[in-house]
């Protein structure tokens, strides 16, 4: 587990920067599934898991922060129910990537979210993801179970 200080640092960006969208969808949208094949989407859901087990959020707000930061975009609450959660997320690169082909994953965002929430309301959840293209957004629901 890193050193909060660490983490901290990580996180702070001096000075706003830009991502290129070819770079990021090289990575994201050609090597991985190149790489991880018909098992993309579950394997970028639990390294996502993984991402947030390494960067643990104590809130909301740090979660929002985190996917700017990140530059997974601008992520939004839209509904707290007792034991759900509805995210928007909304960036460029998701235009991108919902125009560019017919099939898209972000399960990499999903599972992130999934831990995050797991941990903040201390029971098992698990994340949705619904694309939505005519809004170029993507929406997510967390579920969770406190038994």
């Amino acid at each position: 587990m890193k050193d909060s200080a660490v983490m901290d640092q990580d996180l702070q960006t001096p000075e706003p920067r830009t991502v290129s969208i070819f770079g990021y969808e090289l990575i994201r949208e050609v090597l991985l599934p190149e790489i991880f094949g018909k098992d993309t989407p579950e394997i970028l859901y639990w390294a996502g898991k993984r991402l947030a087990r390494k960067y643990p959020l104590e809130s909301y707000e740090s979660l929002i922060d985190f996917f700017a930061k990140a530059s997974w975009g601008e992520l939004e609450i839209k509904k707290e129910a007792k034991n759900e959660l509805e995210f928007e997320l909304a960036s460029p690169m998701i235009v991108s990537r919902v125009k560019s082909k017919a099939e898209n994953f972000f399960q990499l965002e999903a599972g992130f979210l999934a831990q995050q929430i797991e941990v903040q309301k201390g029971a098992i959840a698990e994340t949705f993801e619904h694309p939505v293209k005519k809004s170029n957004k993507v929406c997510f629901t967390v579920k969770w179970d406190k038994d």
